[in-house]
């Protein structure tokens, strides 16, 4: 087998996902059926996204299929509404499913659009996925909570709720840090060295017997050759001084990389640096003071092209403008849900 899944989406799931970022449903779910990610099911706001949530979400989670959910909060960004990226792999789904779904998750985000989606989870149990789940991750990431002016309030309660039961956020926060390997010196000289642009690429893996983040190289990187320096058969961290022009003025943008080549990766690799990711970007931007204007998840170096970059750290404005020019429904009860299943619910063909 090659490092690619074969894995695609669909046509139709391709072109429901382009209507679906303006707003009109609440929540999509996607499946594999017949070596393809196809639509399994869609739902329609009912309420606001907090008091949806529960009961859209839950009663989708199979326990024995891994799926992806994306569902839509209130809140806007430049490029319209926000979306929570759920990642759903049950402990008791088979190896091989679970591969197979850990592996296309990188296609699901860049068919919809990584710009769209404010956060992600990843849930082995309804415990972690679940609202009071979501409300633990949220302050345990430190991650602005998506919430508009007049939910604040409500928002604020429920994360008291959260701190004083009996899953306590501290016990969270302490999980975290237990994973987050300490740097290795000569990675912290290399981060040094990319303040100073001393160079201009920095490539970093796991020592997960030592529970270290090490360097791999620093080997200097123009941005055609960005692609062959993305392993085929491992994860790493990658930081890179993408210059380029802009406007008419050279300009310089550090973006972190965090490619994951699908199936050729252990499950226990693929949680590790999961898990280590967040506290190693706080750690590159507190302590090191480097300002990292992009972070991209890949499965392959292919993705990385001059176009590609260019517009993940210069979105184009004039599709952000339409965003807004679609009047906003009305807030509050919008009557009864609809849930309209897909093609590939029953595992038909799309």
């Amino acid at each position: 087998m090659s490092h690619q899944t074969g894995i695609h989406a669909s046509s139709d799931l391709r072109e429901f996902l382009a209507r679906a970022r303006r707003g009109t449903v609440r929540l999509i779910k996607i499946v594999i059926r017949n070596e393809q990610l196809v639509l399994g099911m869609h739902i329609e706001p009912s309420q606001s996204w907090d008091r949806d949530y529960d009961q859209f979400v839950l009663p989708l989670l199979d326990s024995l299929e891994p799926c992806y959910i994306l569902y839509r909060l209130d809140s806007h960004n430049a490029q319209g509404y926000e979306w929570l990226f759920i990642s759903w792999s049950p402990d008791q789904s088979p190896v091989r499913l679970k591969m197979m779904y850990a592996a296309t998750r990188a296609t699901v985000k860049k068919e919809f659009g990584g710009g769209h989606i404010k956060d992600e989870m990843f849930g082995t149990v309804q415990e972690d996925i679940c609202f009071q789940g979501y409300l633990r991750h949220v302050s345990s990431s430190s991650i602005p909570a998506p919430l508009t002016a007049a939910e604040q309030e409500l928002h604020q309660i429920k994360i008291t709720e959260v701190k004083t039961s009996e899953i306590s956020v501290e016990r969270k926060q302490h999980t975290l840090q237990g994973l987050a390997f300490p740097l290795q010196e000569e990675a912290k000289r290399a981060l040094q060295q990319l303040k100073q642009r001393r160079v201009n690429y920095i490539q970093l893996r796991l020592d997960t017997e030592r529970e270290t983040i090490e360097l791999v190289h620093t080997n200097p990187t123009e941005t055609q050759e960005l692609p062959c320096r993305i392993p085929t058969d491992a994860p790493r961290y990658h930081l890179f001084l993408y210059k380029h022009s802009h406007q008419g003025q050279l300009q310089e943008a550090v973006v972190f990389i965090y490619s994951m080549p699908g199936h050729s990766c252990s499950i226990k690799e693929r949680m590790l640096y999961s898990s280590c990711k967040n506290r190693l970007l706080d750690e590159v931007e507190r302590d090191f003071q480097l300002d990292i204007t992009k972070k991209l998840e890949i499965d392959s170096g292919d993705l990385l092209t001059e176009e590609y970059l260019y517009e993940e750290v210069h979105p184009k404005q004039h599709t952000l403008k339409q965003a807004f020019a679609k009047p906003r429904g009305p807030t509050g009860k919008r009557g009864n849900k609809r849930v309209i299943k897909g093609a590939g619910e029953n595992g038909d063909e799309s």
